[in-house]
């Protein structure tokens, strides 16, 4: 950032994290998975209370890895992020060179939490004052100012929100109030040296040059200098904020060109409704979640366009027997991503539907796919078959959950293979969609890619459940060979 103190100081309201009440009940959950939930987040609330921010975030993260999306664990991990960030931007620039690397993705975290936790509970205040506040870190004055203006319609008397909006019309003015003497000529000196185009979200480097943020991203996946002068920077991409002068000042003089860029650069991170960028590795069927390790520049590139759109990519694998992507693969969308100091990201994915690839293509290094979405071939309502179905759904939901059950006795006091268990216990949808509940079945067992593959191309939902059937017997059976 390029200011050395916080532009605003935290909202009282937001000076301490929320309890979780155990008498509420497992809500859905076992009660020893509620527990495990219930002992995370308390511990991580005596973490945040003693300082240890970073120790608090781990425990929030590891609750939601169990339960996820709850109001609770996301408005306090927001919280952490949103103090942990003031307490370094509080560092004297002499004790702070080590932490800056770290410093803008943990505004980007407490930014996403923030987000999720309005979608779920748009009648909170507290929902509102947490996405503003990560805002104003990240200079979005705008967008902050339209969060504060949308919790106000949800409780026009919060004092809280009104003294936000105080704050953050002060900060802003002192920001963007500047005098202009008449408009700038239009030459190269607005154009990104990199892309030869008018700059779109410009940043500036500590060496004086100014390149589009995407660009300087782009640039910076292949080393660490700055692409003019070649100077060293002891920075990575995501420490440099966007500068918001030179923005005001390039959108205002020339605002025709700046939509078209705009609209430029939302064509890349918004591809359509029927193509997907494709993470090219191995075969994930719906219903998993996993973290991935993203290093690859072409990789990093792609991942940043997902997470300033929505989230979402194919992930498939180089069918064997062709020697070219497989016809079947699976959307998955990123639900945690940690962008890291030396530009990798640290994400994680959950699988949502599959899809045929009809064609692909390279676009700046990675394949891009025209797909069809596809579903199984169900029996009609109201049919016999479908009543067969729907017990034969019912009967290996229960079968699945004394699986788990077995499994969790065996695990003993093992805390991480009991939190695994959870983590895929709580993956289990409703018996109801037969056709989603046969591929978490799937999901309780390895299995090769090729019979994953298999499983991506059936659209028989009975021969799936049965053969998820299967593969529970026969992982049982090993772990008792074992």
């Amino acid at each position: 950032m390029a200011s050395q103190s916080p532009p605003y100081s935290l909202d009282h309201a937001l000076r301490d994290v929320d309890d979780y009440v155990l008498e509420n009940g497992p809500q859905g959950l076992s009660w020893d998975t509620f527990h495990c939930v219930y002992e995370l987040v308390q511990n991580g609330n005596a973490a945040f209370r003693e300082n240890r921010m970073e120790e608090a975030i781990n425990f929030y993260s590891r609750a939601n890895n169990i339960k996820l999306g709850d109001p609770i664990i996301l408005g306090n991990r927001s919280t952490a992020y949103i103090r942990i960030t003031q307490f370094f931007m509080h560092r004297t620039s002499s004790s702070s060179e080590h932490t800056k690397l770290i410093l803008d993705y943990h505004f980007q975290l407490g930014l996403k939490d923030a987000e999720k936790l309005v979608e779920l509970q748009s009648n909170s205040v507290k929902s509102y004052l947490l996405k503003a506040n990560a805002l104003l870190l990240l200079e979005k004055y705008e967008k902050a100012r339209d969060v504060i203006l949308s919790g106000l319609q949800v409780d026009p008397f919060s004092n809280s929100l009104r003294a936000s909006l105080q704050n953050l019309e002060r900060v802003s003015s002192s920001s963007t109030g500047m005098s202009t003497h008449g408009q700038p000529e239009r030459n190269d000196d607005f154009d990104c040296t990199l892309c030869l185009k008018l700059l779109y979200e410009p940043v500036t480097t500590p060496c004086g040059h100014s390149f589009c943020r995407s660009c300087l991203y782009q640039s910076m996946d292949c080393g660490n200098r700055c692409p003019l002068c070649r100077t060293v920077l002891f920075i990575s991409p995501r420490t440099c904020s966007i500068s918001v002068t030179l923005k005001n000042i390039i959108q205002k003089n020339f605002p025709e060109e700046y939509a078209e860029r705009k609209q430029e650069h939302d064509g890349l991170i918004n591809a359509g409704v029927d193509l997907l960028p494709l993470f090219v590795m191995d075969v994930v069927i719906p219903c998993q979640r996993f973290p991935l390790n993203i290093f690859e520049a072409r990789y990093r590139l792609m991942v940043r366009r997902i997470m300033e759109g929505n989230r979402r990519m194919g992930m498939v694998i180089i069918d064997s027997s062709t020697g070219s992507l497989a016809e079947f693969a699976c959307e998955v969308e990123i639900t945690e991503c940690e962008p890291l100091p030396d530009g990798r990201f640290y994400i994680e994915i959950e699988s949502r539907r599959r899809f045929r690839i009809i064609r692909s293509w390279d676009q700046d290094g990675y394949r891009v796919a025209e797909v069809e979405w596809i579903q199984d071939i169900m029996p009609t309502e109201g049919t016999r078959e479908r009543e067969i179905l729907q017990e034969l759904t019912y009967n290996a939901a229960e079968s699945a959950r004394s699986w788990i059950g077995r499994a969790k006795e065996a695990a003993g006091h093992d805390q991480r293979k009991l939190e695994k268990l959870a983590s895929v216990e709580v993956m289990m949808p409703s018996p109801r969609d037969p056709e989603r509940f046969s591929f978490w079945l799937a999901t309780l067992s390895n299995r090769r890619p090729s019979e994953r593959l298999d499983l991506l191309r059936i659209r028989d939902t009975t021969e799936r459940i049965r053969r998820g059937l299967i593969f529970l017997r026969q992982e049982e059976q090993g772990c008792r060979i074992q």
